[in-house]
């Protein structure tokens, strides 16, 4: 999506993130072509002490992208624990990773059409990690947009470098980066690969 030619605005995009580590991945791409506001909805991200210290480090990123705004909605772990009951054991990049993208999109979705117009649709930095399936997170993008009358612009932000702008920056700007996705079941794995 460009410019608009007549009125010289960028369309509004509400950007789902996950963390400052592939936020900064995502945004030297989309920021010359969007006004960007972060969406940071991740009740997976256990315990609470690590949600916060991922904040943190989103905010630390967000000093050197200043026109980029920052919503925080309140952290609703019960919803993720009770949506993944059962699939505690599954290997990451199986089912329960589904259920927790189709979790954070559809909140994303849902608070997009209760923005009067606010943004003009919304995507994701999920598809910025190797270890994301960006095919399924934006077939899921998709499905949450179609639920609520919304757009989603699908991405795979791991290509054009994405991955490695990310890791870039991380260690240019001194981000904290975690060593597991968010849920930590069953096991953490290294933040270079996250």
């Amino acid at each position: 999506m460009e410019e608009s030619a007549q009125s010289g605005e960028k369309p509004r995009l509400l950007l789902h993130v996950c963390c400052g580590p592939c936020a900064a991945g995502v945004l030297p791409a989309v920021t010359p072509f969007f006004d960007v506001t972060l969406f940071y909805y991740d009740p997976n991200i256990l315990p609470k002490a690590e949600f916060i210290k991922r904040l943190d480090t989103l905010k630390q990123l967000l000093a050197h992208f200043p026109d980029v705004k920052l919503i925080v909605p309140e952290q609703d772990e019960e919803e993720f624990l009770s949506a993944v009951t059962g699939l505690e054991t599954l290997p990451e990049g199986g089912a329960r990773c589904e259920v927790c993208f189709a979790v954070r999109l559809k909140k994303t979705a849902e608070y997009l059409a209760s923005s009067d117009g606010k943004y003009d649709g919304f995507a994701t930095t999920l598809t910025v990690s190797p270890r994301k399936n960006a095919v399924l997170i934006n077939r899921i993008g998709e499905e949450a947009a179609k639920e609520y009358g919304v757009t989603y612009f699908t991405s795979d932000f791991k290509k054009n470098d994405g991955w490695l702008t990310s890791v870039r920056l991380s260690r240019e700007y001194g981000l904290y980066r975690q060593h597991y996705c968010g849920c930590g079941f069953p096991v953490p794995y290294d933040a270079e690969q996250s």
